[in-house]
């Protein structure tokens, strides 16, 4: 598959790198070009989506999209894209993205699941998915099942914890008619709607022992009963279960079952929290701006760059849920083009201006002087009192690469 082209021709170094990592995470292939008879070379040999053009001193044509867009003013180190995302990828082993379904983030952790979970999906085996609240369990149980041969087949979420002892049969399982009273008609449980495909089992350790030892039971049959039913009804369905509990401590505590753990726990998919991968905050921020763009009819282009330092900062206990209503409630106070401090909420700002709590980590300091100085590393050395070299060994030591460049290419 070809990659939509870009063109750039600007003699600022440090913002066409910018503009190479941003584009190259949304799978465009970014070109610099030297001066403007390579760039008209360029265009005789294919057509682009986007050129970027460095502002000429009268202000003439410093953006220019190749198809539609008319030229702004100048760039001041801020892209907007006009052109389109090319077609995304659908293999699954690298990036999942299948019928709208996208895992965000380009950390070392998240490319390791995203890897895993291509390997998982080509299997019928049950998964069990844990992490705190807000970190994408159902996300990921829903990528699963698209990327899987029981795509085709119904995917079925059910919340464990919602449907209590003496519904659990005639929900999961249920019943005939006449079962009991008010029963006037034979009703499919929840796992036979899902039969032939998922059923999503989520917050599975807020089972009680009763209702543990049923779906148990489920599963190693593989049938169930409905109330009132004499007959066993056969059931092919491929269960993966969600938990932000810590199963192998309720299975010391005897409060689970060893036996439902074990049958679970053959795919195990473990999701960090957003504050132990602090490097996806930005590709998330920018997926999302583009969701709530759509939606609001906004132009929003992005955050300024103490803006999204202090968004760094944050330890973000709701995780990615918390990041997403976070941005959503900026775009109902209908911020400008650009989020600045004064639009974040007020914890935010005070951690800004020094009063609130410091980053608790060097890793967490690293991080965010790298961004409140867009990546500049001279910059960034000057704020924390570094030399240059000890920012290259604190990165290489903590893991950083800025969004793309790992493997020295430049892809976000």
């Amino acid at each position: 598959m070809h990659k939509s082209a870009v063109l750039i021709m600007d003699g600022d170094e440090t913002f066409c790198r910018q503009v190479q990592t941003l584009l190259g995470s949304q799978g465009f292939a970014v070109r610099e070009i030297a001066d403007p008879t390579a760039l008209l070379r360029a265009l005789t040999s294919r057509h682009p989506r986007l050129m970027i053009i460095e502002p000429a001193s009268n202000g003439h044509c410093p953006l220019l999209d190749a198809r539609t867009a008319p030229p702004t003013n100048g760039h001041g180190h801020r892209v907007r894209l006009h052109a389109d995302p090319p077609a995304a990828s659908h293999h699954v082993a690298t990036d999942p993205l299948i019928y709208g379904h996208h895992m965000v983030g380009t950390s070392a952790p998240m490319r390791e699941i995203k890897t895993y979970i291509g390997k998982v999906a080509a299997t019928d085996s049950h998964v069990l998915i844990t992490g705190e609240t807000g970190t994408g369990k159902e996300l990921v149980a829903e990528i699963i099942h698209r990327n899987s041969p029981r795509a085709s087949r119904p995917f079925v979420w059910i919340n464990c914890a919602a449907i209590p002892d003496n519904l659990l049969e005639s929900e999961l399982f249920g019943y005939e008619r006449g079962a009991f009273t008010g029963a006037h008609a034979r009703k499919e449980g929840q796992l036979k709607l899902a039969d032939g495909g998922t059923a999503f089992l989520d917050e599975i350790g807020d089972m009680s022992p009763y209702a543990q030892a049923k779906i148990l039971r489920a599963i190693e049959n593989k049938a169930v009963y409905r109330l009132g039913g004499k007959r066993s009804v056969p059931l092919d369905v491929r269960v993966i279960a969600a938990t932000n509990q810590n199963l192998e401590q309720l299975v010391a505590a005897e409060k689970f079952r060893k036996d439902l753990y074990f049958r679970l726990n053959v795919a195990r998919i473990h999701l960090p929290p957003l504050r132990e991968r602090k490097e996806d905050i930005m590709p998330l921020c920018a997926h999302y701006l583009r969701e709530l763009n759509q939606r609001f009819q906004r132009q929003v282009e992005g955050f300024t760059a103490d803006a999204m330092a202090s968004m760094v900062q944050h330890d973000w206990p709701g995780n990615v849920r918390e990041l997403k209503n976070l941005l959503e409630a900026i775009f109902v106070n209908a911020p400008y083009r650009w989020i600045s401090l004064a639009d974040l909420p007020e914890p935010f700002r005070r951690r800004a201006q020094g009063t609130g709590d410091l980053p608790q980590s060097e890793r967490e300091r690293l991080l965010s002087a790298l961004l409140a100085t867009n990546w500049n590393l001279s910059q960034a050395a000057q704020r924390l009192h570094w030399s240059r070299m000890t920012v290259y060994r604190k990165m290489t030591k903590y893991h950083i690469v800025k969004a793309g460049e790992r493997g020295g290419g430049h892809s976000s």
